[in-house]
């Protein structure tokens, strides 16, 4: 099996000169078809940074199970809607004063299909200043609640640092002060799960820590589906009071935890995007396995002694915390693993174990990262590859001329 994906590589990209990245469509819609029969009939709102390549946001938007996209930043939601992108979400609050200039300025149509994120009555200051207080259209805003778990009375915390915002109480109240201002129209509330959606519940070799991550993330979970519902309502009879019209969206999961959060009858719509390449964090999941989509391929250019080849470049890490599991993985052909005293370096990587000696200089490795899209940060441009041939090479949001963060 391996031998016969290795081979079906090399054949379709034998007059590319690596490195280069690649993009398996084949994979890439079975995946997509796995993710929307995971999401049980909700719409998936498509995580733009976990693709960055607009071509394939496109792809994925046209499919049935998909409905709007969430992006990273507002810069990048701009560049979105400007190339015709509808229905945006931005997943992070701003600072970025021209950035909230140029969405106030926009028209009618324009402002309706990009939706700011607020976590705190801070932010809202910074957004009323940069918006001001008159103009043809109101902004709209999503409030951001932290998803985190708090247990021994708040002296435990189980989650990413996220929104100040937690309690239905916090949320009633960030409500309240959006709805006293009359430019920003309360849209949506936003819960993302990152200790369940974002943490593999499978570490390998890692028995032990398996068992009490997925203690937690069930305890976390069965905590989350009362006091989110309890924060859509708060938040529902804030706006019913203020005569304002009712929640557009309830945003909550991942790739991680679609079957979970899209059985809450809370939550209007769930978040994917990474599982749509399937990279090497993954395999740490027991719930599903994405089929691998978005590769890149190294040459190799140094036999340093029996065993072991050098590959050009390759130090793409990914980011979070600096563990093994941030490296990119050796993926074909089989048996090669990287080498523990030189991991995937800028100028080279090491590839060590018995298919080495079967490699000559000038052969490709291909690897996957442990991430998605930040892959796209180290190429232009994708080769897009679908049965036994490239079809295409799109450019990446980095080939495209965008770039944020």
């Amino acid at each position: 099996m391996a031998e016969a994906a290795y081979t079906r590589l090399e054949r379709a990209t034998a007059a590319l000169q690596a490195p280069f990245a690649l993009v398996d469509l084949d994979a890439l819609r079975a995946n997509a078809e796995d993710l929307e029969r995971r999401a049980g009939g909700k719409p998936i709102r498509l995580a733009s940074k976990s693709l960055r390549c607009r071509a394939l946001q496109q792809q994925v938007l046209t499919r049935g199970g998909f409905q709007g996209t969430l992006a990273f930043t507002l810069p990048e939601a701009l560049w979105l809607a400007s190339h015709g992108t509808d229905d945006i979400l931005v997943a992070y609050p701003t600072a970025d004063a021209p950035a909230l200039c140029t969405l106030a300025e926009r028209s009618q149509s324009a402002v309706e299909r990009i939706t700011v994120m607020v976590d705190s009555a801070e932010q809202l200051e910074s957004l009323q200043g940069a918006i001001g207080t008159s103009g043809a259209a109101a902004v709209r805003v999503c409030i951001d609640v932290d998803s985190g778990w708090r247990t021994l009375g708040g002296r435990v915390r189980v989650g990413v640092k996220r929104s100040p915002t937690h309690s239905p109480e916090q949320a009633a109240e960030l409500a309240r002060a959006i709805v006293a201002r009359e430019r920003l129209a309360l849209v949506g509330v936003m819960m993302y799960e990152a200790q369940i959606a974002g943490l593999g519940n499978r570490p390998p070799g890692r028995p032990l820590r398996a068992r009490a991550i997925g203690l937690v993330q069930a305890l976390s979970a069965r905590e989350l589906a009362g006091r989110r519902a309890a924060v859509v309502q708060a938040v529902a009879q804030v706006l019913q009071r203020a005569g304002r019209p009712p929640l557009e969206l309830v945003n909550g999961g991942g790739t991680g935890s679609l079957e979970r959060t899209s059985a809450e009858a809370a939550v209007t719509e769930v978040t994917a995007g990474s599982g749509l390449y399937g990279p090497a964090l993954f395999d740490a999941y027991s719930a599903f396995r994405p089929r691998p989509a978005a590769l890149f391929a190294l040459p190799v250019v140094r036999r340093p002694g029996r065993g072991v080849v050098t590959a050009l470049g390759g130090g793409y890490l990914a980011s979070g915390p600096a563990d093994a599991a941030r490296l990119p993985q050796p993926y074909l052909p089989s048996g090669l693993r990287l080498d523990g005293q030189e991991g995937a370096g800028e100028v080279q990587t090491p590839l060590i174990g018995h298919a080495a000696d079967e490699l000559a200089i000038g052969d490709r490795v291909y690897l996957r990262h442990a991430k998605a899209g930040e892959l796209c940060e180290r190429f232009s441009s994708l080769h897009l590859l679908e049965g036994e041939e490239i079809v295409d090479e799109v450019p990446t949001y980095r080939g495209d001329g965008g770039c944020f963060l």
